[in-house]
């Protein structure tokens, strides 16, 4: 999806509209996780959907926006793991808009990156707030195991990100891509600055 205003910020109505029905999805995503106690986040699906669509700039205003009302809503720590949100919502969309998230073997690679990405960014604030733990229990047995096998820390904590992030990721970008490739053509063009759309298949 080659298109030479991926970076433009002069955002059209549709991408400005598209921003809280992303957010919407996020928030249920997480609840929903969070109701079922899965070993997931599942709360990027609509930043990486936006990102998919509109670009980088919108995926990452997406990320933004999501951690913000989870800070006023469910967590005020949220606010700081925004970054991660806006990285992960650039990440996708650069990938996107360069059709690495093609086919479903493109879309598996495209995931672990994106998680690769989130958990470079998380993990020095996962350090610096919880000791390197995550709060989720598969992480977090890791963590233990890591550290009772004198691992440093950085690396049990990334260890400890990684394995809730891969799989995370993954689920959400072929969820993505199976949303993605219902909607026709015409409605794509509607988010982008030019006509070169190409779809996720």
């Amino acid at each position: 999806m080659k298109n030479n205003n991926m970076w433009s910020l002069k955002l059209n109505t549709a991408a400005l509209v598209l921003i809280p029905a992303a957010v919407g999805i996020n928030y249920i995503g997480k609840l929903f996780a969070g109701a079922l106690k899965l070993p997931l986040w599942l709360d990027s699906i609509g930043t990486i959907l936006a990102a998919c669509m509109a670009g980088p700039i919108v995926g990452a205003l997406c990320g933004a926006i999501n951690n913000i009302i989870y800070g006023f809503t469910l967590d005020p720590v949220s606010f700081i793991y925004a970054v991660s949100q806006i990285g992960i919502g650039i990440c996708a969309g650069v990938l996107a808009w360069n059709g690495a998230m093609k086919g479903i073997v493109k879309a598996i690679i495209s995931g672990i990156i994106i998680a690769i990405v989130s958990a470079l960014i998380s993990t020095p604030i996962n350090i610096a707030l919880y000791g390197g733990q995550t709060g989720n229990l598969w992480g977090d047995a890791l963590f233990a195991a890591c550290i009772a096998n004198n691992l440093p820390l950085w690396l049990a904590s990334g260890l400890d990100e990684l394995i809730v992030d891969i799989p995370d990721k993954i689920a959400v970008v072929l969820i993505v891509c199976g949303i993605y490739n219902t909607l026709p053509k015409k409605l794509i063009i509607l988010y982008r600055n030019d006509q070169e759309i190409e779809k996720l298949d």
